[in-house]
């Protein structure tokens, strides 16, 4: 993507900050320049003061000591200004930013986001927009401020000495040009530092989830290295970056004094040989003024580069975002008159293996359907490609009359619900659980904990009832009914369960299925490990699975009777 394209997808993601919050700014920037205004004038005072005391001031002392009251009652109007509005400005621009992100967020379609990094998200939302906030906002208002002072310094010393300013002007490009060239290292280098972060959040995240796992193989000091690792690279970027932030400090500092020494020099030469008709006052004030030309150098490059970096980091997730899957397919209405059509699918992840392979399969409205077969066999595939996970099949899923590439995502959702092996349950009640933070009906809600077997939870422990951290306060069970509860809630007429059971025991498996089973008016697709014979009887058609071929298909007991891999595998789960 060239530059210019980039640079307008990254602009509404720079336009939140300022969104409604440019009073704030504007507060912020009034707060800089009453205090650069100040300071020039504390300048001027120390001039006059110190030609007052050679004899050769025009104003009194009681001028020059008015004048100085002003200035430091400037200052403090722009100190209390300034502790109002900046912390306002930076933290209502970090919310929309945040706001605006995860909002982009959430319109990825289910296709786009299955296979990205989710660390990217979280490193964005979290480290970047620190740095983002540190290195760019909090510095516009200081840039602000160096810059009013820098131009204010600069036309008072072109009135105390022209020949002086244009020299040193001319001696202070250098250090200009070397900032400019170490704030492109600086981007680089903070850019860099995103990625490794990244890559550690995603460590640590994999490191907590599997936690269980890690210790009942006693892989605790293999998962330490691993760690150590990603953490040490995580510090090599750190200190490359930091290595590169003091060249720049120092740089400007070094090329700073040299030049303040510099000025300093000339102006006592000049003053000494009459030259300019410079005074001792001119002389000093020259030096202080030049660290008000001196700020930007110093100022300036370290914003140019914080800016530049966090520019990057905001391209990153601009680009990261825009990884999008347009909703612009066709619009179908939200029930299944007809039924859901495979006709010779299949489908890859690459070109070396195929996980579905010529699939044909129907599935009849108001049906209930089974699919089984051992683990990889593409039962978990199918799901979730009738889920638009993917669009990069060979030939057809239908629903109704309708080929799903050419349907909208918005409006598929509107047609089916899942309920997977893995339900995320929010820190929050029960109820906003079961609907995820919507308004509903109350007798809705309470027909859906009613035939998702919740009512005895409720009774128990009410519906504001805490769930914990990803559901810790309840059962597998409980959280596989609050799934269920959802999915009836929002009345799609299709329902898929992905192994829903499997993390469940035999008695608590059964009831989930059964619940299911005993809804009215939906189309049921269940991928199930469970064989049991009660519930697989309840189904109208059993779909047997292997290396992504349906080898098999029929009711229970035509599948029994044929003696074939359905039998072996129902067989085997009996003995266990």
């Amino acid at each position: 993507m060239e530059k210019k394209e980039i640079k307008q997808l990254r602009r509404p993601y720079v336009n939140t900050f300022f969104k409604n919050n440019k009073f704030n700014l504007l507060m912020t920037i009034i707060a800089s320049l009453l205090q650069g205004v100040a300071f020039l004038v504390i300048s001027w005072v120390l001039k006059e003061i110190s030609d007052l005391i050679a004899g050769v001031s025009q104003y009194d002392f009681s001028v020059i000591i008015i004048v100085a009251g002003i200035a430091f009652l400037l200052f403090v109007i722009g100190w209390i200004i300034d502790n109002h509005f900046l912390p306002l400005f930076l933290s209502k621009a970090i919310k929309q930013y945040r706001e605006y992100v995860f909002k982009k967020l959430m319109e990825k379609g289910i296709q786009s986001f299955s296979n990205e990094n989710t660390s990217l998200y979280i490193s964005a939302l979290s480290n970047d927009v620190n740095v983002i906030e540190q290195d760019f906002l909090a510095k516009i208002q200081t840039a602000v401020q160096v810059s009013v002072t820098f131009i204010g310094a600069l036309v008072l010393m072109f009135v105390y000495s022209p020949l002086l300013s244009v020299i040193a002007i001319g001696l202070s490009l250098i250090p200009i040009l070397a900032s400019i060239l170490f704030g492109n290292k600086a981007a680089i280098a903070e850019e860099n530092l995103s990625h490794q972060k990244a890559s550690y959040t995603s460590m640590i995240k994999d490191a907590l989830s599997g936690f269980a796992v890690i210790k009942s193989f006693k892989s605790e000091e293999n998962i330490i290295n691993l760690h150590d690792g990603v953490n040490n690279n995580v510090s090599t970027a750190s200190k490359k970056r930091s290595k590169i932030n003091i060249h720049i400090a120092y740089s400007s500092g070094i090329a700073g004094g040299l030049l303040q020494i510099g000025v300093f020099i000339l102006a006592c030469v000049f003053a000494l040989n009459g030259i300019g008709n410079i005074t001792a006052g001119t002389a000093i004030v020259f030096v202080q003024l030049l660290n008000y030309v001196l700020a930007p150098i110093q100022t300036l490059p370290s914003f140019y580069a914080g800016s530049k970096s966090s520019f990057t980091l905001i391209n990153k997730i601009a680009l990261e975002l825009n990884k999008n899957v347009d909703d612009t397919g066709e619009h179908i209405p939200s029930k299944l008159s007809k039924g859901i059509y495979i006709n010779n699918l299949s489908f890859s992840y690459d070109e070396n293996k195929k996980i579905l392979n010529n699939l044909n399969m129907e599935f009849k409205v108001g049906g209930s359907y089974a699919l089984v077969g051992s683990s990889g066999s593409g039962k978990s595939t199918l799901l979730n490609l009738l889920m638009a996970s993917s669009r990069n099949y060979e030939g057809e899923i239908i629903y109704d009359d309708y080929e799903l590439k050419n349907i909208s995502t918005s409006s598929l959702y509107n047609l089916v619900s899942i309920i997977q092996q893995n339900v995320f349950v929010f820190n929050s009640t029960i109820k906003d659980n079961i609907t995820m933070f919507s308004n509903f009906p109350e007798e809705e809600i309470n027909r859906a904990i009613r035939l998702s077997g919740l009512s005895k939870l409720i009774a128990e422990r009410s519906e504001n009832y805490l769930c914990g951290e990803n559901g810790s306060g309840l059962s597998g069970g409980e959280r596989q009914r609050i799934s269920i509860a959802r999915a009836l809630l929002r009345k799609t007429p299709i329902l898929f369960v992905d192994e829903a059971t499997a993390s469940l025991d035999a008695e608590t498996s059964f009831e989930v299925l059964d619940a299911i089973l005993k809804l009215e008016n939906h189309t049921r697709i269940i991928v199930t490990h469970d064989l049991d014979e009660n519930i697989l009887r309840r189904c109208n058609k059993i779909f047997v699975l292997r290396n992504g071929t349906i080898i098999e298909k029929g009711d229970f007991d035509s599948l029994i009777d044929n003696k074939g891999y359905f039998y072996s595998l129902y067989t085997v789960s009996q003995d266990k």
